[in-house]
């Protein structure tokens, strides 16, 4: 360690103040009250953003207090707190800095995210303890050195969210860009399209629900994935069935969509497997309507607002049925213009995932290259 270091408990430099749970009935998005944070929902990059307010609060968070998630999926996220005062719930604890430079304890508590994140436990609700955030032992330099190394750190990493922001707007211009042309495809018709119903021209079948006393984690020769919503993306959530149980199957040509969210209504390609009551098949009539022209159909912005107004609420949650899709219209050219369109837009749906990708490379460079100066900092490096 650096001359002059010191290895301390985070304890011996804060005071550490756990939040409480309001009951919804005495929270309100009015404005009544104080502000009511109730986990990391409520963080944006730097400082919190009130959206409930309390008149019941019972733990509070001060100015210049540092919030830190104990509870859920984003355990040990910080923010740092602008506001005078606000309520917090149990996700939350308030470390006040008491004996080192608050923005020093701030920073050094970004850059252990990562250590929060494996020591987080619980199958349901994963979190960490008052002892696990008091107990963390970490490096601490002189004040004049901690103060040196947060102007430096404050400096860099201003110019790393000017290059975050120009990067993350680019990404976002290039999907605008893609669906303002579906959209201009599909509301703005051409000479000679006719105007059916998407019940006219696909059928949409539902997925079937087998009993999850049948899920296994293994592949065997008479078991085949099901797929689920939360699963297609990754590995991480993938679970097989017997053949003899599976009743919808869908292949890597299949139109698949999402029919729960968040978000709702995905349209999604590429799956193979049986599966479930969370997906839904669009089977198309290949005599009238081309499969990659109601592909993209089906994703255009449009319909989304449509599909969003008139879905289904059922057991908490808003869903997509065939009754919902039916009846809404499409205009088609012929099969043969529809092959053009629908090559068009692939084109441009290359183009723009060529884009995507160079903007999230981008991205996750700086993010590694913040990570990578917070541990220079912490370990005596700059």
């Amino acid at each position: 360690m650096k001359k002059g270091w010191q290895t301390k408990r985070l304890g011996d430099l804060i005071e550490l103040i756990s939040g409480q749970h309001i009951d919804s009935k005495d929270y309100n998005t009015s404005g009544r009250g104080v502000g009511y944070l109730t986990g990391p929902s409520d963080f944006g990059p730097i400082y919190p953003i009130i959206t409930k307010w309390t008149e019941h609060p019972k733990i509070k968070a001060k100015k210049n207090d540092i919030l830190i998630t104990v509870k859920g999926s984003g355990v040990g996220k910080v923010n740092l707190m602008d506001a005078d005062e606000v309520a917090i719930s149990r996700q939350l604890m308030a470390i006040r800095v008491v004996n080192a430079e608050r923005q020093f304890v701030y920073l050094l508590l970004e850059s252990v995210f990562d250590h929060f994140q494996e020591e987080s436990t619980g199958a349901a609700i994963p979190g960490i303890s008052r002892e696990q955030v008091l107990g963390l032992e970490i490096p601490v330099p002189p004040l004049s050195e901690q103060q040196r190394i947060v102007g430096l750190l404050d400096e860099a990493f201003a110019s790393l969210a000017t290059a975050q922001a120009h990067a993350a707007q680019n990404l976002q211009n290039a999907r605008d860009i893609f669906e303002s042309h579906l959209n201009a495809v599909f509301t703005q018709r051409g000479k000679g399209w006719v105007e059916k119903t998407l019940g006219d021209i696909c059928d949409f079948v539902g997925g079937s629900q087998p009993p999850k006393a049948v899920f296994s984690k293994t592949k065997t020769p008479n078991s085949i994935r099901l797929i689920q919503i939360r699963d297609y993306k990754s590995d991480n959530h993938v679970v097989y069935i017997p053949k003899a149980q599976a009743r919808r199957f869908c292949t890597v040509d299949d139109i698949m969509i999402g029919r729960y969210g968040p978000p709702i209504f995905q349209i999604l390609r590429g799956l193979e497997g049986a599966y479930n009551v969370a997906l839904m098949k669009a089977v198309p009539d290949e005599a009238q309507v081309n499969r990659e022209f109601l592909f993209y159909f089906l994703k255009h912005p449009a319909i989304l607002e449509y599909v969003i107004y008139h879905s289904e609420r059922a057991a908490g949650q808003i869903g997509v049925t065939k009754e919902t899709l039916a009846p809404y219209p499409i205009a088609m050219p012929s099969l043969d213009k529809q092959v053009t369109v629908a090559a068009n837009i692939n084109a441009l749906a290359a183009e723009t995932q060529q884009l995507t990708r160079i903007y999230e490379q981008k991205l996750a460079a700086l993010a590694e290259l913040k990570k990578s100066l917070l541990h220079q900092a912490f370990s005596g490096e700059l």
